[in-house]
């Protein structure tokens, strides 16, 4: 759990340094907007904008009983942060299982890329998707028509 957070630890480091510094020259309003943009980026590559995880063997079970995909990511994932993102709302209707605390669902990615821990892997229907499209996976949220 410990390093999901320090990328955003490090962020809010630096950006105190470089804030105080430049507070520490007179510059109060460049400071507070670097210290502002540090923080934002923190936040972003925190765990916290992350729906909350469960474990892979409740999710699978779960999206057996109603359908709805399950989403394996991991902190600091680029990609999965864009797929959280773009997903906007609609990302807490999926399930999401963190592969850095969850064994079995890091087993499971493995699985389904030949042995990578390749995330974001979706799963719909008991097929995985690597790293798919965000609006593919909104898709998959809507009822058929």
């Amino acid at each position: 759990m410990m390093r999901a957070w320090i990328l955003p630890m490090l962020l809010v480091l630096c950006g105190s340094a470089a804030a105080t510094e430049l507070t520490s020259e007179g510059r109060l309003g460049t400071a507070a907007a670097v210290l502002l943009a540090f923080l934002a980026l923190a936040g972003v590559t925190s765990p916290l904008i992350f729906p909350r995880s469960i474990g892979a063997r409740e999710a699978q079970r779960r999206s057996a009983v109603d359908g709805r995909p399950v989403v394996f990511w991991r902190p600091g994932c680029t990609y999965c942060m864009r797929l959280r993102i773009r997903l906007g709302r609609s990302a807490h209707q999926l399930y999401w299982v963190n592969i850095w605390r969850d064994p079995v669902g890091a087993a499971a990615v493995r699985a389904a890329n030949n042995g990578n821990e390749t995330v974001p892997t979706v799963v719909v229907a008991g097929q995985p998707h690597t790293n798919p499209d965000p609006q593919w996976v909104r898709e998959r949220l809507s009822p058929p028509a």
